[in-house]
């Protein structure tokens, strides 16, 4: 791929695409993480004389219509407090933006454009007619084929990566494809289907594999053992069943939990249970794995040489279930391996136990770090090898 930091940038009309979907309550900003990532990469734009315009999406609002609880206002706000210049918010950019050299626009969302999912072909030239030079900064979207990620690349004068976007990569290669051995990988939290079937794939890479949150509850139902109420895909079931299999055959046995932590309803109020894990009642709750199992876990990554973290172990948000994600968040911290950690509820625990600066690569990515483990060709990035060819 090209680089952005190869590039003459002065004067120029630079379209660099982020991913600033930054969880937000009540309009505010509750975790700044990857604006502070794509931050660098709009400070070098910006002195080196470029017209910076910065695009990203937020949230899921309905194409063709304008949600203000989808507005990036507050990250226009975020970032004028960040670079220490005014970042203008223009709301109808489609068709053309006056930005002057050194100066930060940042483009309301680009979801709220008809054609940005599908990969628009039309929306893709007008993005393009824009700017002189593409940056694709925004690892995270990677795997998705849209206007913005893909389209835009085919047709804009120059396409190239930015410096996260290039780090991103260049952390999951050590990652991987030249691990320090003992190479272990955590994958927790919700999206049950999605990740189950990156397992598979990361059993022929991995020496250990460790499961958590809803996922936990599939590979817990698939042993037998009863899990109540809890998050579960049962079509995925047999699907954990094999997976235990090759991991058996290959002497990579996944974990199974033997306690955990239980409530009757999901609320901040609920009251958490430890109990062993054959004893869940039909109208328990699992909301994080034990501290037995916790211990267990975090005794794993003691001689680990690669850990590879993407999920919870537990709804952690609420802090009476946190405490396995946090147990396990301090032995990644401790650890002397090379640990490289991404998705967005991974990002939010980082943040809540304060070890940032005790793993040693943070991406802000999670479907495109799990597809990119599974080893998928991510569109976003073979556009960008493309265009260098």
């Amino acid at each position: 791929m090209l680089s952005m930091e190869a590039l003459a940038l002065a004067g120029k009309r630079v379209l660099i695409r982020e991913d600033f979907n930054v969880p937000l309550k009540a309009g505010r900003i509750t975790d700044d993480t990857r604006l502070r990532a794509g931050l660098p990469t709009l400070q070098k734009a910006l002195a080196a004389g470029a017209r910076v315009m910065v695009m990203s999406h937020l949230g899921r609002p309905k194409e063709g219509q304008f949600d203000p609880a989808a507005s990036l206002a507050p990250v226009a706000e975020a970032l004028s407090a960040m670079l220490g210049q005014p970042v203008r918010l223009a709301a109808d950019w489609i068709d053309g933006v006056t930005c002057a050299e050194g100066e930060c626009v940042l483009l309301e969302n680009v979801r709220f454009l008809v054609g940005e999912e599908k990969d628009d072909e039309a929306l893709a030239r007008r993005m393009a007619a824009l700017c002189d030079i593409y940056v694709n900064d925004a690892f995270a979207t990677a795997h998705r084929a849209q206007a913005s990620t893909h389209g835009v690349a085919r047709f804009a004068p120059v396409a190239c990566a930015g410096p996260l976007m290039k780090a991103e990569i260049d952390a999951l290669k050590q990652a991987l494809h030249a691990p320090a051995r003992p190479l272990v990988a955590v994958v927790g939290g919700s999206k049950v289907s999605t990740k189950l079937e990156v397992l598979e794939s990361l059993l022929g890479k991995v020496d250990q594999l460790i499961v958590g949150g809803g996922i936990a509850s599939t590979f817990m139902k698939a042993v037998g053992l009863p899990i109540g109420k809890s998050l579960c895909e049962d079509d995925m079931v047999e699907t954990a069943r094999r997976i235990i299999d090759l991991a058996k055959a290959r002497g990579a046995e996944v974990p199974i939990p033997s306690d955990v932590v239980c409530g009757k309803e999901f609320n901040e109020a609920a009251v958490a249970t430890v109990k062993a894990a054959s004893s869940v009642a039909e109208d328990d709750l699992i909301m994080d794995v034990g501290p037995e199992t916790a211990a267990r876990f975090a005794s794993l990554l003691k001689s680990a040489g690669t850990v590879v973290w993407n999920g919870p172990l537990g709804v952690f948000e609420f802090d009476q279930f946190g405490h396995g994600t946090q147990t396990l968040a301090t032995a990644i911290a401790d650890s002397p391996a090379f640990s490289i950690a991404g998705g967005g509820g991974t990002l939010a625990a980082i943040a809540k136990y304060g070890i940032s600066t005790r793993v040693s690569y943070i991406s802000t990515a999670g479907g495109a770090f799990l597809e990119y483990l599974e080893g998928k060709t991510l569109p976003a990035v073979a556009v960008l090898e493309e265009r260098a060819g």
